[in-house]
């Protein structure tokens, strides 16, 4: 996403390196899911992803059709649906030395 921002549109913040108190959200929380600010509002899930992708160019038309209400809610299925086998896909790529 960072080669995708050419405009750095976006500000990409380490959470692990971040202090505790500038963090609104336990920094477990925040590794557990994806989160992003828009227009002053924290967003989480597939709600911050398609936040994200309005900030590129190339991914807008896809981060504004998550603005309608089904689309949003079928992204964040499987937004859910990849975060329970994350562990796994995370695993094979350090076994595979991609991590």
């Amino acid at each position: 996403m960072r080669r995708l921002d050419r405009r750095g549109a976006i500000d990409f913040v380490d959470v692990t390196q971040t202090a505790a108190a500038a963090c609104p959200i336990a920094p477990a929380d925040m590794l557990a899911r994806f989160h992003a600010s828009e227009d002053g509002r924290l967003l989480s899930g597939a709600a911050a992803f398609a936040a994200m992708w309005r900030a590129i160019p190339l991914l807008r038309p896809i981060g504004l059709a998550a603005r309608v209400p089904w689309v949003l809610a079928t992204l964040e299925q499987l937004y859910d649906i990849f975060l329970r086998f994350r562990p796994r896909l995370q695993r094979l790529l350090a076994d595979r030395g991609g991590a």
